[in-house]
């Protein structure tokens, strides 16, 4: 079965590059381009992972994970933070804020996979 991921992300260029990164590795992408949508498409969805954006209109990145986490059926969903506004200290602060891994924006095309590919292994073996 193919997994399953879901975007959230409001740039436009970075969802391009994400999208075309995860389907051309066979994955199957599910878009969201605010924290709102994204959590509405979690629960419908169910994807094996979440790339989630912190700086987002309607609800940022931080909001959203704390509300997956909070609901049952998306509760065991890994999700990695997306960010472009990576200062020392982020991904130790991400990581216990309770997201699963951390990705800095402008992402690096082979870590980026690498670290999807990880995180999938990891939760779903």
């Amino acid at each position: 079965m193919t997994e399953r991921i879901l975007i959230v992300e409001d740039n436009a260029m970075n969802m391009k590059l994400f999208r075309f990164l995860l389907v051309t590795a066979g994955f199957e992408v599910i878009e969201a381009d605010d924290g709102e949508s994204g959590m509405e498409l979690a629960k419908m969805y169910i994807p094996d992972l979440v790339l989630m954006d912190i700086q987002m209109p309607k609800m940022d990145g931080l909001t959203a994970l704390q509300n997956l986490r909070a609901d049952g059926s998306t509760r065991r969903i890994p999700v990695i933070a997306t960010t472009s506004y990576a200062m020392k200290g982020d991904r130790e602060r991400f990581l216990t804020e309770g997201f699963t891994d951390y990705i800095s924006k402008p992402i690096d095309n082979d870590e980026f996979l690498k670290t999807v590919k990880t995180t999938l292994e990891r939760y779903h073996g």
